[in-house]
């Protein structure tokens, strides 16, 4: 049963879902894609505020014990391999659904103030909030409904694999999901540290953001 004392972790992920939610309901009543554009900014903002409200219940956040050069270099490495397994799981049995882009441009123009909102939200704010929910709050809340008395090394093996499932059927590249659950949930995992996650999402979405502005495949977004 869900308490009230988890609403910290699952509000901001809630919030970023919801805009989702408004933003499909939008366009099937005929919005176009550029008119939803700036909901992004507004979602961001909304999760942003939701993060710094309840920020004093992240406990994990403010643990560095399980930080070193190590794990962080590890995690960096995980990022890249995470970006590079992103942009080539995309075989059509791989994919569920179609994604609805983010196309930044004007006229053939790239707006770079939608570019900065959007790489500000994806590789900085994104990777808080999902790891918060995903990996600290409901990887554990499987495992045991009291979930901030489970060690992240303690997580069976079965819920580990539980989670990766759920982080895939989140995600419209389905296959790309499952293999990105796995290795975020390994991460943690193994270094104990909820910062570990975070720093190689961060990567991965910010590579991805660098990769799609650059080659124009606006359809990752």
């Amino acid at each position: 049963m869900l308490e009230r004392s988890n609403l910290p972790y699952i509000a901001p992920f809630a919030a970023y879902v919801l805009f989702m939610f408004i933003e499909d309901v939008l366009l099937k009543l005929g919005w176009n894609a550029d008119d939803v554009r700036m909901l992004y900014a507004i979602k961001i903002t909304a999760v942003v505020v939701l993060l710094w409200i309840m920020r004093n219940t992240y406990s994990e956040l403010y643990s560095f014990a399980n930080v070193t050069i190590k794990t962080s270099m590890t995690a960096v490495v995980a990022g890249i391999v995470v970006f590079v397994a992103w942009i080539n799981l995309t075989a059509e049995w791989m994919v569920m659904g179609d994604a609805i882009g983010f196309d930044p441009r004007n006229d053939e123009q790239i707006d770079w103030v939608l570019v900065a909102i959007r790489l500000f939200g994806a590789a900085l704010v994104v990777p808080i909030m999902e790891e918060l929910f995903w990996r600290s709050f409901l990887m554990r809340w499987i495992e045991n409904q009291n979930f901030r008395s489970v060690v992240p090394g303690q997580i069976g093996f079965k819920f580990f694999f539980i989670m990766a499932a759920l982080f895939a059927v989140a995600h419209s590249l389905w296959f790309a999901g499952f293999f990105v659950g796995i290795v975020y949930g390994l991460l943690y995992m193994r270094s104990g540290t909820l910062w570990s996650p975070i720093l190689a999402h961060a990567v991965t979405n910010g590579l991805l953001g660098i990769w799609i502005v650059m080659t124009g495949n606006w359809g990752f977004w």
